[in-house]
C-alpha cells in the first residue's frame, strides 16, 4: 500500500519533487495525534510525542508535508505552528484536486502562496 501512495504522490507533484521521510513505510513515525489523542485535551503531551515526527519532517527540508488523514493533517499543522516550523501541511486529496483543476477557492487555506492561485 505504501508504494501505491507514493505512486499517486509522484504523479501529482512530480517525481522530482517527492522527498521521502526516513524511516518510512511501515517503519515511519506516528505524528502523535491519532487514536483520539488529538482531541484528548493534552496538547503539551501531544507536542512532546509529536516532536519526533516534526524532526523527521524537518530533516527532509521539504516545503510541504503531505498528510493522507485528517488527524495527521491537524497534528502536523499544529506541530508546525507550535514549534514555528516553516513547512506547509496539505491533505493528499487537496493536491489531487489541485492537479485535476477542481480545487475550490474555499479549499486553499493550507496551501502556501506558491500554490494558492494555481488553477483559478
Amino acid at each position: 500500500m505504501a508504494e501505491d501512495l507514493r505512486f499517486v504522490v509522484e504523479q501529482v507533484v512530480g517525481k522530482e519533487n517527492f522527498i521521502d521521510m526516513h524511516p518510512n513505510k511501515s517503519n515511519n513515525y506516528c505524528c502523535g495525534g491519532g487514536g483520539g489523542f488529538l482531541q484528548s485535551g493534552f496538547p503539551e503531551a501531544r507536542h512532546y510525542y509529536g516532536k519526533r515526527k516534526l524532526d523527521q519532517i524537518l530533516a527532509t527540508k521539504a516545503d510541504y508535508c503531505i498528510a493522507p488523514c485528517h488527524n495527521c493533517h491537524s497534528q502536523i499543522h499544529d506541530l508546525a505552528h507550535h514549534f514555528e516550523a516553516k513547512y506547509q501541511t496539505v491533505h493528499l486529496w487537496t493536491l489531487i484536486c489541485l492537479s485535476l483543476g477542481i480545487l475550490g477557492e474555499n479549499e486553499r487555506e493550507y496551501l502556501g502562496d506558491d500554490l494558492k492561485e494555481v488553477g483559478l
